[in-house]
């Protein structure tokens, strides 16, 4: 009897703890980013000021209806953001010059989050230089559609990784070179 017990408490032990190994997730489960690193021909420097957003083949913003397309900003244009540095307490700095980046795959760049699911060959991205201050208006505007390879999927396993890095890389950021007019 007594081999009996700890025969059905080990087993039960071992039983919890392969279901505490399965419960534990990436911090990025279930989203995805975009990432674009725009800039002028010959420049590396991130071009500032600049809106870009999620659109549909006529350049109209695509509304992220009950959290459809990212689980951020319910009912709301889907808008890329500035990654921006942080100090060792975890806030924000101005400039780019000390600290560590918050986004820490996305350098000086710009990216929008998204779900895992999102179809990304359905959309496009659509970048204007609308801001007038930082760049005076001087950039043409750019729209390209996406790919499921322009998204940043940084939860998945080593192997299924390995087996998509045949063809174009993952994660890797959008180059877009803009022109003046």
């Amino acid at each position: 009897m007594k081999r009996l017990i700890i025969y059905a408490t080990s087993l039960l032990s071992a039983g919890a703890y392969s279901q505490i190994g399965d419960a534990i997730h990436c911090g990025y489960d279930f989203t995805s980013y975009i990432v674009v690193k725009p800039h002028e021909d010959g420049k590396t420097q991130t071009i500032n000021g600049l809106k870009m957003t999620i659109c549909d083949e006529n350049g109209n913003e695509v509304i992220n209806k009950d959290f459809k397309l990212s689980w951020k900003n319910n009912n709301q244009p889907l808008h890329f953001v500035r990654n921006y540095k942080i100090d060792s307490n975890n806030k924000k700095l101005e400039g780019f010059d000390e600290g560590k980046w918050f986004y820490y795959f996305a350098d000086d760049h710009y990216l929008v989050t998204v779900s895992n699911t999102f179809n990304a060959e359905d959309y496009y991205l659509k970048i204007e230089d609308t801001d007038g201050i930082e760049n005076g208006g001087h950039f043409k505007t750019f729209m390209m559609q996406l790919a499921p390879y322009n998204m940043y999927i940084l939860c998945t396993s080593e192997e299924k990784q390995k087996a998509m890095q045949f063809g174009r890389r993952m994660n890797k950021p959008i180059d877009v070179v803009l022109e003046k007019y």
